[in-house]
């Protein structure tokens, strides 16, 4: 439970939310976990700006809430990492409905553009993706955007985005820069247009390609 140094002490859903994630940095964590079982390190190699003592007096804030847990990966890797619970997992939507929120407002110079990330865009357009679209594919799609790598897993008619390569042989790999991505979101790129004018790397069968990016590409 959220502590009483912390707590806006009201009934109301949304104040006892904000007790548990309202603090700065909390649901960017939740951000990052939504992707997948991340070690600490991890989280701090996305959020360095937090600092060591800030990251974990976070996650134990956190994991006292029940909103994460700590597991550990079984062999080869066997390392300790972050993962949400099903109380965590829940914050998917309000992330992602968030995420559309913000993608309105002005752009402030204050941003750095280098901080965009393809697997946060992957975030939100594989939680919105029509139903009919993934209703009975079980693909996964491998993605190398610049140095960043991650994937998705198309299966029990749910798309899912997860940061770093694909655990199996992915049936679509592509590999561009953030901008051709972004490009190809807008749909103001073809993944034909993308092979020859950004000499994007695409491999896969056409249908499988198809889905992919019509996984991957804005809806208004």
């Amino acid at each position: 439970m959220a502590s009483a140094t912390r707590t806006y002490g009201q009934m109301c859903p949304v104040a006892r939310s904000l007790d548990v994630l309202g603090e700065r940095w909390t649901l960017l964590i939740v951000r990052e976990l939504l992707l997948g079982p991340k070690r600490f390190k991890d989280l701090l190699a996305e959020l360095p700006a937090m600092g060591t003592n800030r990251l974990s007096d976070r996650l134990k804030s956190l994991e006292a809430d029940g909103v994460i847990a700590k597991m550990t990966l079984p062999p080869p890797g066997e390392a300790r990492v972050y993962v949400l619970t099903d109380l965590g997992e829940q914050l998917r939507a309000p992330v992602v409905c968030l995420a559309q929120w913000g993608a309105g407002l002005p752009l402030d110079e204050r941003l750095d553009p280098s901080t965009a990330r393809g697997v946060l865009l992957a975030l939100v357009r594989c939680a919105t993706a029509p139903p009919e679209l993934l209703r009975g594919v079980r693909e996964t799609y491998d993605f190398m955007v610049g140095t960043e790598r991650f994937h998705i897993i198309v299966d029990h008619d749910r798309a899912i985005p997860r940061s770093g390569p694909s655990p199996v042989s992915a049936d679509v790999t592509i590999e561009c820069d953030i901008q051709t991505l972004l490009m190809l979101d807008a749909g103001a790129l073809t993944p034909a247009g993308a092979r020859c004018e950004r000499n994007a790397r695409i491999d896969g069968r056409a249908a499988a390609i198809r889905r992919a990016f019509a996984i991957m590409r804005r809806r208004t």
